[in-house]
């Protein structure tokens, strides 16, 4: 996300790059401590805004279903299996998934009693961006319709959502896609995309 958060910077924004080890939590744990870590840097803040990337969103998603930020701006999410991961249903019981992904990838399957299935409709204002350019044609074989190599375009969309944009971009390398980084800036100043 450095590419983004720099971009992001010298659009003036005030930028918080977090992270968080899904390789040893749950997503309510992870979004817990997120949540935590957002409020203790953005204490004076009278407007948070999101940039997330895959699993990110979801974790902003838990964060609002749980203990709602009250600072709450828009909301920017960059391929997020908002209804799961079709890679997780074929491959997520596997031991290299596990120590890869941890007990938080496990939670993004595409059933309808999946975790992230669970969470309902966004109530913020959200732009959802994808893409459709995979790395990983082993992965994009398991993934129905067009993809990014880990989530599929029809899985990024989210109820509730402002705006959707798909990207010529893959999964990893959409945090440092020049069109997706102008497109970012774009929803959070103006909370929309063109079509």
């Amino acid at each position: 996300m450095r590419g983004m958060q720099r971009a992001l910077q010298k659009e003036g924004y005030v930028v918080h790059n977090l992270g968080y080890d899904s390789r040893h939590h749950t997503i309510p744990v992870l979004a817990e401590q997120v949540a935590h870590e957002v409020r203790k840097v953005t204490e004076a803040a009278t407007r948070v805004h999101f940039v997330t990337h895959s699993m990110g969103g979801i974790l902003v998603r838990q964060m609002e279903a749980t203990q709602p930020l009250e600072t709450l701006g828009r909301v920017v999410m960059l391929s997020p299996p908002n209804h799961g991961s079709e890679v997780v249903d074929r491959i997520g019981h596997s031991w290299i998934f596990d120590r890869v992904n941890g007990p938080a990838g496990q939670q993004l399957g595409t059933a309808p009693d999946s975790f992230v299935n669970q969470l309902g409709p966004v109530h913020f204002e959200c732009g959802v961006l994808t893409g459709d350019r995979s790395l990983n044609w082993i992965n994009s074989c398991m993934i129905h319709g067009p993809n990014d190599g880990k989530v599929s375009v029809a899985s990024a969309r989210i109820e509730g959502m402002q705006s959707f944009k798909v990207a010529h971009a893959t999964h990893t390398f959409m945090t440092s896609n020049r069109a997706v980084i102008a497109d970012t800036i774009q929803f959070l100043k103006t909370g929309c995309w063109l079509p």
